[in-house]
């Protein structure tokens, strides 16, 4: 997959891959302790007649990590900036009118799949911009009220959810050894965090596998995501914190996946995601597949995700 670059105006350099197609642009959205990269697979599987895009977001893969950020708020304003930048969206003016910018093709706006932490970008990027976002996947996503950041006792057992971005930075369970372990480059470390909890039953092959563990060690921003996630809520109901109710503004077609095997994103995490959808979501279970359906079960994946995009592309 070829890397390439865009500025954006706060600074900021988004790296990105792109895989041409005669299709609607189909953006993907990584999660945490990944990038771009870790969507390789689909982009050597999946028909070539889809145009595919995979961004890395700010602090992960080639992108840079200029300014830190408290909420995925700010990652959103950075993707909705590189879609319209690349030309896949009509960029709006400053007074919401259509722009000259980033008319190359764009015709309606893009389909867009978030795995993880980028399902939080990729609902926030439709509830902010639902002009842009022909239909949303929601690939083993974090919830619509966020994804708890706990604080661990001596013995590793929950004590209660962190309330700061310094207890977060100070958990000596993973944000301290993950990060140790991003700058020592330590594959055998990461790789056992990821047998654990995401390669449980399959594993990509040797070569693969050693590609996304020296990615993983471009991560620059782990206690950014973790307190980020743990106070995302376009939910109407409060928690940490407060609603915002940004759910209900999504308009576009919605597909949930959730992972039959998955231990990172609970099935409770999930029912929230249904509950707060409502009857505007579909829903398919991935069955024998635990957070990375990429690995588990790429033709299953592909499948179902190609099935609902056609239902809902232009082009």
């Amino acid at each position: 997959m070829e890397l390439k670059k865009v500025q954006l105006k706060n600074g900021e350099t988004i790296a990105y891959r792109e895989r041409p197609g005669k299709t609607d642009p189909i953006v993907f959205i990584h999660g945490n302790m990944t990038s771009s990269k870790h969507w390789d697979l689909v982009f050597e599987e999946m028909d070539e007649k889809y145009h595919l895009l995979a961004v890395d977001l700010r602090g992960f893969g080639e992108s840079s990590y200029n300014t830190r950020f408290d909420s995925l708020d700010e990652l959103t304003e950075d993707v909705r900036e590189w879609m319209e930048l690349i030309g896949i969206v009509a960029a709006q003016g400053g007074n919401g009118s259509i722009s000259e910018e980033g008319l190359d093709g764009a015709d309606g706006g893009v389909h867009v799949v978030g795995w993880s932490t980028g399902g939080g970008v990729a609902m926030k990027l439709a509830a902010f911009y639902p002009e842009y976002v022909k239909s949303l996947t929601l690939l083993s996503s974090l919830s619509t009220r966020g994804y708890p950041h706990l604080s661990l006792g001596e013995s590793g057992e929950p004590i209660r959810r962190s309330e700061t971005k310094e207890e977060v930075e100070q958990d000596q369970w993973r944000t301290i050894p993950i990060t140790k372990a991003y700058e020592e480059e330590d594959g055998e470390f990461l790789r056992g965090v990821w047998n654990q909890l995401i390669y449980t039953d399959n594993q990509p092959d040797e070569a693969r596998y050693e590609a996304y563990i020296k990615d993983m060690c471009t991560q620059r921003n782990l206690a950014d995501i973790y307190h980020a996630n743990n106070y995302f809520n376009i939910s109407n109901h409060d928690g940490l914190a407060k609603g915002t109710g940004e759910v209900d503004k999504i308009t576009a077609p919605v597909l949930i996946l959730e992972g039959e095997l998955d231990q990172v994103v609970t099935h409770q995490m999930i029912n929230e995601i249904r509950a707060d959808f409502g009857d505007r979501a579909q829903y398919h279970l991935l069955k024998g597949c635990g957070h990375s359906a990429l690995v588990d079960d790429l033709p299953q994946l592909l499948d179902v995700l190609s099935t609902f995009i056609d239902q809902h592309r232009t082009k």
